[in-house]
């Protein structure tokens, strides 16, 4: 890595003393893949005893967190988005509904009851329709197996709406809407401003150039709170002490992978060198774009960035503000020593002037 300049890249690791540090240790979250399982939160509060938190349902999709906080170190966000297939632009009714959306479709169209012979009855004509195993063609759906996908002349869904790909430029819309999802987590900056602003030591660097607080010397004063840029560590409610992601440094000290990544079935959280984390994030979204997923993006890999580059970045498929990310985050004591530069220069000069003053008055 190059210089210790707060302005080029640096190994945080060794600029904090380590002679001889590990490689830098980090995630890469590759949200296209990213189910909403939510296996992450569970892991982390598992492993880490982070309080229970959210059970109180926020009407934003199944996102019952809401954010991170002192309570949530990973927080899995459900962004929910209108797509070419949906009733609105359809021009069809837009108003909350109770059914699922195949069956919304299903209603629009003309399709078997269930009880057309050799077909058993059913409450739900597709699941009959899966049932059975048939496929109906015609003015309506026409509907392949368990889930695999119907077509007609309606909006087209491939297993449960939303898992499709964005991006994908078939003449037929594939679902009414599509969800975003995304574990978020604490970034672990290289510049990290928690890390710069804390008045007692209780935010150290680690020698995997992650970022943990120290709860036992934290004194709540919540400097490190306006000190990041991407509003992360919160101060527990009762407790006053600041919180958050730490990686699972203990994890890492037995040379195990963090709680989460270990818990994640679709390897959307990876866990290792961070180098090697960025080739193979950067090798995806090639991918992503030969398949015509051209929205497919980095957010945090590079190492010009504000904060000097994550050690947790992400893959999004939308722009960062759409999953309540700063789109260009900047941490807060980026420009301390070229402001304690100029402040010496500006002290020195009016040293100087007051000593040409009081010489100037001498008899």
């Amino acid at each position: 890595m190059g210089s210790n300049s707060l302005y080029g890249p640096v190994d945080p690791a060794p600029d904090a003393g380590y002679t001889d540090a590990p490689p830098r240790m980090g995630f890469f979250t590759d949200t296209s893949v990213c189910i909403g399982c939510k296996a992450c939160e569970v892991a982390c509060k598992t492993w880490n005893a982070v309080p229970d938190d959210g059970f109180n349902l926020l009407g934003q999709s199944y996102d019952n967190t809401g954010g991170l906080s002192a309570d949530s170190w990973r927080h899995v966000a459900f962004i929910e988005q209108p797509s070419r297939g949906s009733q609105a632009f359809l021009g069809l009714p837009t108003g909350p509904s109770s059914a699922p959306a195949a069956n919304v479709v299903a209603s629009q169209q003309v399709v078997p009851t269930g009880t057309e012979p050799g077909i058993p009855p059913a409450v739900d004509a597709l699941a009959a329709a899966a049932t059975a195993g048939t496929e109906f063609v015609g003015a309506g759906p026409k509907f392949h197996g368990a889930g695999t996908g119907f077509h007609g002349a309606g909006p087209e869904f491939l297993g449960m709406p939303g898992t499709d790909l964005p991006g994908r430029t078939d003449p037929a819309p594939r679902s009414d809407f599509r969800w975003l999802m995304m574990s978020n987590v604490c970034k672990h900056c290289t510049h990290a401003g928690c890390l710069d602003v804390c008045p007692t030591g209780a935010l150290f660097r680690t020698e995997f150039g992650t970022v943990v607080v120290q709860d036992d010397i934290c004194n709540g004063c919540g400097y490190c709170i306006s000190g990041c840029p991407y509003g992360v560590i919160d101060r527990r409610e009762g407790d006053g002490r600041a919180w958050k992601c730490t990686l699972c440094y203990d994890r890492l000290g037995d040379g195990l992978e963090p709680a989460c990544a270990k818990a994640c079935p679709t390897e959307s959280i990876q866990f290792g060198e961070l180098d090697e984390l960025r080739e193979r994030a950067r090798a995806r979204v090639e991918k992503l774009h030969a398949e015509g997923v051209a929205s497919a993006q980095l957010y945090g890999e590079s190492e010009d960035d504000g904060v000097g580059g994550d050690g947790a970045f992400f893959l999004l498929l939308d722009e960062p503000e759409v999953y309540g990310l700063p789109p260009d985050p900047i941490v807060p004591t980026r420009d301390l020593p070229h402001m304690w530069k100029r402040a010496g220069w500006a002290a020195l000069t009016m040293a100087a002037a007051a000593v040409v003053a009081f010489a100037g008055r001498r008899p």
